[in-house]
């Protein structure tokens, strides 16, 4: 995009009520939510220098200007976060890009010793690596290779995620996260691009530039051979992969959910049984 920064700043104004902001309502406007002119009175700027900066003219704005914005517009620590990313792009000597390969022993460590379903996502939501009760958690999806085309282009997730409209709403704005931290990845224009043209919903959220990183969060799902499941996620970077995260869900111990997953580890033994293949001897 030539100017996200624009993009961003006109998308989160439209979000913010003049109620919300403390200003008196004046009847009829052409706005869903603030003016320029009324952001700058907030941020305490002149308007000039707001549509400045909203139309990318203003390349170098203070970190005392940038908070003064993101009060304005009533962003919470991760917008603000992301405000400043976009403002103030990282030195080419920063990781721009994310890695893709997983370490094998962390691959090791996932199938052998996290008795739990783990998955490694990088930027774009790809899922860059799976244990076995992961791959038997999203065994009902045609293809298990990233989260965002899961949840917005396959059919099965809107029973799968049992708050769908939820899960929707913070995937892209995980998505957009990962395109703030990583503006080189080429894998993130790829998604968004795809999903904006084969998905009118993810393209309605998307335009709205919320961002949140994936963090630690419950979810319900309902598969289709174990039931409801309640389970935390937790979220963990990887260490020298940047843009890698690992992902690892667990249930409330003696919960239902607990017994779920331990079917579901019954369910991916089964799995990986009926993958090995029968060798024959000789008759």
């Amino acid at each position: 995009m030539d100017n996200e920064l624009g993009e961003f700043l006109r998308a989160r104004r439209d979000l913010v009520t003049p109620a919300q902001a403390g200003l008196p309502e004046d009847g009829e406007r052409r706005v869903p939510g603030l003016r320029r002119e009324e952001v700058a009175l907030l941020a305490g700027v002149s308007t000039d220098y707001y549509i400045r900066l909203e139309q990318g003219r203003e390349r170098h704005p203070s970190d005392q200007v940038l908070d003064a914005v993101a009060r304005a517009l009533r962003l919470d620590e991760d917008a603000a976060a992301h405000l400043f990313r976009l403002a103030m792009p990282a030195p080419h000597t920063v990781a721009r890009a994310a890695s893709a390969t997983v370490d094998p022993e962390l691959r090791s460590l996932m199938e052998h010793f996290i008795h739990a379903p783990a998955t490694v996502l990088g930027p774009a939501l790809d899922v860059l690596a799976a244990n076995s009760l992961s791959t038997a958690l999203y065994s009902g999806f045609s293809r298990h290779d990233n989260l965002a085309r899961m949840v917005f282009l396959d059919p099965v997730a809107v029973e799968f995620y049992v708050d769908w409209e939820t899960t929707a709403r913070a995937t892209v704005a995980s998505l957009r996260a990962g395109s703030g931290a990583f503006p080189d990845d080429p894998r993130v224009p790829e998604v968004v691009g795809e999903l904006t043209v084969r998905s009118p919903a993810f393209a309605d959220l998307w335009a709205r530039h919320e961002v949140r990183p994936r963090k630690a969060e419950h979810k319900r799902f309902r598969h289709p051979r174990v039931g409801e499941l309640v389970l935390r996620s937790q979220a963990l970077a990887v260490t020298g992969a940047p843009g890698q995260q690992l992902f690892v869900y667990s249930a409330e111990p003696g919960s239902p959910s607990a017994d779920g997953l331990t079917l579901l580890g019954r369910l991916a033994g089964e799995s990986r049984h009926n993958e090995i293949p029968t060798v024959k001897g000789n008759s």
